[in-house]
């Protein structure tokens, strides 16, 4: 989350710090501390300044990054927001809102699906073959019922990670290939067709996909890393709830 602002500032924070002192006092609403915030930290990719009821200025960068300043840009802060009345975290469930997608409207085309039970219950999620956090989470798949899993082959973690996705792709049985070699190391065959590898890419980028295994549950909400059974059952039975 905002890695740092000298990803953004570079060289020049001190000379920003020293701004903030001299700017004017009066920059109190949204689009003057949008203004100002973009003035001193030109690289910043702002996409949104929102006005919050705690007293502080929401910026959103790069899409579902969140930071937080005054209204003169005085301060910025970096970091997890607690309501301590209600003891949420009010940067997570901001984060989850800003990151959530519509999951009707994934391009399932460049999915694979498998269906357990009724499939009842649905998710897609991201992985990479050389993903040992997928590995464990497709072993967590493999014991639940009555879901219907749309795997998005995401190639981003090592250079034979296209080669090996294709050759998955371009199997008879994209779900079986895909397990056995996730859940059982089992080699895929080497094969050729014209796999959308570059699509898959790009989709992740899109939903900026950082990591894998990402998972998007049908509400639109995501998840990363492996999650645990019990965890996951909450989430989907929540997701599908009428």
């Amino acid at each position: 989350m905002f890695e740092s602002l000298s990803r953004y500032a570079a060289c020049s924070l001190l000379a920003a710090a020293t701004l903030m002192g001299a700017a004017a006092a009066h920059a109190d609403t949204a689009a003057n501390v949008r203004a100002k915030f973009t003035q001193m930290f030109p690289n910043a990719p702002v996409e949104a300044v929102n006005d919050t009821p705690y007293g502080l200025y929401e910026v959103v960068i790069g899409g579902d990054e969140l930071v937080y300043t005054d209204a003169n840009v005085s301060y910025v802060l970096q970091g997890t927001l607690i309501d301590t009345a209600s003891r949420r975290n009010v940067t997570a469930e901001r984060v989850e809102q800003l990151s959530a997608v519509s999951f009707d409207e994934l391009p399932m085309q460049l999915a694979f699906k498998q269906v357990h039970g009724d499939g009842s219950r649905q998710l897609a999620v991201f992985e990479d073959p050389y993903c040992g956090y997928c590995k464990q989470f497709r072993k967590t798949l493999a014991n639940v019922d009555d879901i219907t899993i749309h795997t998005f082959m995401y190639p981003m973690l090592t250079p034979d990670s296209p080669t090996k996705v294709r050759n998955v792709w371009c199997s008879a049985d994209k779900g079986a290939t895909w397990d056995a070699w996730m859940l059982q190391n089992q080699e895929p065959a080497t094969a050729e067709c014209d796999a959308p590898i570059d699509q898959m890419l790009e989709l992740g980028r899109k939903l900026r996909v950082r990591g894998t295994p990402t998972i998007i549950f049908a509400d639109g909400s995501r998840a990363s890393g492996a999650l645990p059974e019990a965890m996951l059952l909450d989430r989907l039975n929540t997701a599908d709830a009428p």
